[in-house]
């Protein structure tokens, strides 16, 4: 019996450690010939000399289990550098099928504390790097299903955060990239959908080397698989690349530990017309003071609390 990734060709970003490296191996387990991509550097904030270490061993380790794979060391952030992370796994394995964006840096700080390049460079590695690559991606599978004239296979995954529909204080930069890559999926779901290809996107919980300091302590075990194990995350960037998800598009959901949510879109909670040509202050106010009256003071629109996982304020 066939398995359900072969004769597939897959990406995945930031792949070296983490999460990218589980997703990666997920992949590889039902047969997807995978483009292992990391820039190797050693820092969290993306700091340190880049090596093509972590990627070619996540490689290496994936065509030790009789699996197809090959280590890209590439800038996602750069654009060039996406194109030919697009075009090694085109001359590699043929085509492109499953594209999953993963790579990602941390510079935490308050808004009133951040540097002009502390929210330029984690906008630039998440924000810009998830275009790049669905740039590039999306063209590939547009061109092959003009040539065609038929739908091709394709599958995109994206990554965002609990950062993003929390707030998350200490990370204004993180929360805009996470809240613009929901954002860039959904666009991109109803562009491509017409040439066979869907985009998805995930807010996976999980403790990595970026996630250190957020989730020590809480819940590790020590008997079985962490509850926080990026292991858990995996199966769904596997299952919504898979011919099984292929009504699912344009969604979001959040996954950790044995868990997946699905959350829809935001609803109006109240509606407020005019009598007049336009609102005045006075009628404004009394429509609004009452409606905010009995919330907390310091409530806002983003969520407090995210199932269970509350943010704290970094410094």
């Amino acid at each position: 019996m066939s398995l359900p990734l072969e004769g597939r060709a897959a990406i995945v970003t930031g792949a070296g450690r983490g999460l990218g490296r589980a997703e990666a191996l997920e992949l590889a387990r039902p047969g997807a010939a995978v483009v292992v991509n990391d820039f190797g550097q050693p820092g969290r904030d993306g700091s340190g000399d880049a090596s093509a270490g972590p990627a070619e061993e996540v490689a290496d380790e994936i065509r030790q289990t009789g699996g197809r794979a090959v280590a890209h060391t590439g800038d996602v952030a750069d654009h060039q550098q996406a194109q030919g992370l697009i075009e090694l796994a085109v001359a590699t394995f043929g085509q492109l099928d499953i594209l999953v964006n993963n790579a990602g840096i941390l510079r935490d700080k308050m808004v009133f504390s951040m540097s002009e390049e502390e929210w330029d460079s984690v906008i630039r590695v998440h924000l810009k790097g998830h275009f790049n690559t669905t740039h590039f991606a999306s063209a590939h599978w547009r061109n092959r299903s003009k040539a065609t004239g038929a739908p091709v296979y394709g599958r995109i995954v994206n990554t965002s955060s609990e950062a993003f529909l929390a707030g998350s204080a200490g990370q204004p930069n993180y929360a805009a990239a996470k809240g613009g890559i929901v954002g860039l999926t959904t666009s991109t779901a109803l562009a491509l959908a017409k040439y066979g290809v869907t985009a998805n996107v995930i807010c996976p919980r999980a403790r990595t080397r970026m996630t250190a300091d957020v989730f020590a302590g809480s819940g590790e075990s020590t008997d079985g698989l962490d509850p926080l194990a990026p292991e858990h995350v995996a199966p769904l960037v596997g299952y919504l690349a898979s011919p099984a998800a292929a009504r699912i598009n344009g969604q979001l959901l959040v996954v950790h530990g044995g868990m997946v949510a699905i959350v829809e879109r935001p609803q109006v909670s109240a509606k407020f017309d005019t009598k007049q040509d336009a609102f005045t202050y006075d009628e404004l106010d009394t429509h609004l003071t009452p409606h905010y009256a009995e919330r907390p003071p310091n409530e806002t629109f983003a969520a407090t609390e995210v199932l269970g996982l509350k943010h704290e304020t970094l410094t």
